[in-house]
């Protein structure tokens, strides 16, 4: 295994994968303060010579975390598609991209080889991307899934109706959740953040969203983003939910700081087979986010991007409905600006693809953060044309209780009209059935939520 290079008569050494992969990574401020990233560009730039040198199987026999030691390891290599593994361990990464990058080859093609890369190899093959490239290869890629309603199907872009609030008042809630609906948002789900992590919450959200739901018809699905054993608390008591949420991360250490692991995974999986309230066969939703290992100090000395990518690798062993990336949430001392917020939601979306994931983005900036609300403007546009699968609903792009800046019902409405995007079709009727949705935009009667009434 080479491991040096040469640059403009400069030796460079570098003594693991683990760090050629840290040192490729384009600039996130959280690999800088890790002391784990590139000194400079000349040092980053000879980390990808090399990196473009090491072969699929060197990289993927340098899993950040060992076999022995780690279960999301052992659920990334023991999911590989060994066939698919043999056809492409011979080739070098830089080999590999130029394959993923050919006009010539299909989005279904460049998926049945993924499922012989492991996430370290899906997250080198970012490394050596231009952002283009990325949204290029992750346009093609068409993955659906299938909860009450599915998710994925070309020309649609769907959203995540997020209807917050600072004190779980349902009376609140009730209003967000009708004013969103009258935007055309909530086809990927109409899914609260409680305030407050309680059973009582909790049931009384997810029993207020189903009463809207049932009572409107809406071809939808309902969550609430309590932490898992909650949910589940409330599933085995019998209040309807028709998705169980969790975040995740990509190292068992750090599923542990948030309280969760991989059995646990499994039991909801099976729990929401059994007593969930949605036809299914996808029944999870997962968030994410680069940065998360690292401030639980569970990184294990890898960059952000790899522990990322092990995130959808774990994701993609529980074949959920949904899943997204937090993007800019945790703040500037892991994502520092606009430039590594785009650069960070577009490897992302395309590691989240490779991975066979139906990916969401949740385009937010903290008010710290040198980013601003043109920036997510920007990065909209990009990842709706990039072929993300959804995104989320906030009013005025304004999140009370969180206290973070993200998308409007309006910039969706706004790209989905410029882009000729729509819905998810059963949705997409039921608004028209409303006058919120004619010929392709949003009609006489959107951002009127008294129609409901």
């Amino acid at each position: 295994m080479k491991l040096q290079t040469t640059l403009f008569g400069k030796p460079y050494t570098f003594h693991s994968v683990k760090e050629v992969l840290a040192k490729a990574n384009e600039q996130k401020s959280g690999d800088t303060l890790a002391g784990i990233g590139a000194a400079d560009a000349k040092e980053r730039v000879a980390a990808k010579y090399v990196l473009a040198d090491l072969t699929v199987e060197e990289v993927t026999n340098s899993p950040a975390v060992e076999y022995s030691e780690d279960a999301v390891t052992r659920i990334i290599l023991d999911d590989l598609d060994r066939a698919q593994y043999e056809k492409i361990k011979g080739k070098t990464i830089g080999e590999l991209r130029e394959t993923i990058l050919d006009n010539l080859i299909t989005g279904d093609r460049i998926l049945t080889l993924a499922r012989g890369m492991s996430s370290e190899v899906i997250a080198a093959l970012a490394k050596l991307m231009g952002n283009l490239d990325l949204m290029y290869v992750a346009r093609k890629l068409h993955i659906t899934a299938t909860c009450n309603t599915t998710i994925g199907k070309p020309g649609t872009f769907a959203v995540r109706l997020q209807p917050n609030h600072p004190t779980d008042d349902v009376k609140g809630v009730t209003a967000s959740l009708l004013e969103g609906l009258s935007y055309g948002a909530g086809d990927a789900v109409i899914g609260s953040n409680p305030a407050i992590d309680t059973l009582k919450s909790t049931s009384d959200i997810l029993n207020l969203f189903n009463d809207v739901k049932t009572r409107l018809h809406i071809p939808t699905q309902i969550c609430v983003l309590s932490h898992i054993t909650t949910q589940l608390e409330a599933l085995k008591a019998g209040v309807p939910m028709d998705l169980c949420f969790q975040s995740i991360a990509g190292s068992e250490k750090a599923l542990a700081s948030f309280g969760t692991d991989v059995d646990m995974l499994a039991e909801a999986n099976e729990l929401m087979r059994q007593y969930g309230t949605s036809k299914g066969p996808n029944y999870l939703y997962f968030e994410t986010g680069q940065g998360s290992e690292l401030s639980a100090g569970a990184h294990n000395g890898a960059d952000q991007l790899v522990m990322e990518s092990r995130c959808y690798g774990l994701a993609r062993h529980y074949k959920p409905f949904l899943v997204n990336t937090v993007v800019g949430f945790i703040g500037p001392e892991y994502i520092y600006d606009s430039k590594e917020l785009i650069r960070a939601a577009l490897e992302d979306n395309f590691c989240g693809h490779m991975h066979g994931l139906p990916m969401g983005c949740d385009i937010c900036y903290t008010n710290h953060m040198k980013a601003d609300q043109n920036d997510c403007d920007s990065l909209l546009v990009m990842l709706a044309s990039a072929g993300c699968h959804y995104v989320m609903g906030i009013p005025q792009s304004d999140d009370v209780m969180l206290m973070y800046q993200s998308t409007s019902y309006h910039d969706i409405a706004a790209v989905r009209e410029m882009l000729g995007l729509s819905p998810i079709e059963p949705f997409r009727e039921w608004l028209e059935s409303y006058g919120i949705w004619e010929n392709g935009r949003l009609g006489k009667n959107a951002g009127n939520p008294r129609i409901f009434l």
